[in-house]
């Protein structure tokens, strides 16, 4: 072994893909994301490292964080890229149901879920869609169901110890007659959905009993209850 190895090349250095080269879904640059963020004077980014790219995007990212007595400290945090989202509970409020789906999660059953068969509301990944877009989009190809005007509940960061995503929450009446297609999913992104429709007593005690255990839908359904189409002002 040379005990003086000369410095790396231009020609010598490894391309990584995502980062000077493009990745398997024509990205680049995603080892610079959060390097230009001045917004918080107390929080100064030193280095961002790109850890892991599949669809979505690991990165380390250290920084110099001001405390609240004066102190500089360096941390280091791991963030999960996956992109923002859209939820959406349509509900029919002549015959007070709403539609929910169930499929499978591999992340909750691996964690302990007995079968991993999660009932949610109908959600979905922006992509490049804003997320009006985007939720009519997913009630179409999950519940096969035309919405009506659409209300927009709230928006949230659903887990902001690691992940990125923040989530926009709306729900949307609907009318038997806007059940126009099967639902289920697109089959080549691997989904099998099954449409629910359930009575809102039904779904909000489920939510009681641990039939449904999912975040997003939980809150939905409790804003329905408190504040929305299904409180008792509401009539």
């Amino acid at each position: 072994m040379d005990p003086h190895p000369l410095p790396p090349t231009a020609g010598d250095r490894v391309s990584i893909p995502g980062t000077d080269t493009p990745d398997h879904r024509g990205r680049t640059g995603l080892d610079r994301v959060g390097r230009d963020l001045r917004r918080n004077p107390d929080v100064l980014i030193r280095d961002v490292e790109l850890t892991s790219q599949g669809w979505h995007v690991l990165r380390r990212t250290t920084f110099d964080y001001r405390r609240r007595d004066g102190r500089w400290a360096t941390q280091q945090r791991e963030t999960y890229d996956r992109g923002n989202g859209a939820v959406v509970l349509p509900y029919d409020p002549e015959r007070r149901c709403v539609l929910l789906t169930r499929q499978f999660r591999y992340p909750a059953y691996v964690n302990g879920h007995p079968d991993g068969m999660l009932v949610e509301a109908a959600a979905g990944l922006l992509d490049a869609d804003d997320p009006v877009t985007a939720v009519r989009r997913e009630s179409a190809e999950e519940l096969g169901v035309v919405l009506g005007p659409l209300t927009r509940v709230l928006d949230a960061y659903m887990s902001p110890g690691s992940v990125t995503e923040c989530l926009h929450y709306f729900a949307a009446p609907y009318t038997a007659a806007d059940r126009v297609g099967t639902g289920g999913g697109l089959e080549e992104e691997g989904e099998d959905i099954e449409v629910l429709e359930l009575p809102f007593a039904s779904a909000l005690a489920m939510t009681r009993d641990g039939r449904i255990v999912d975040g997003k839908t939980i809150l939905l359904l409790q804003w329905a209850a408190l504040d929305g189409p299904f409180a008792p002002a509401a009539g």
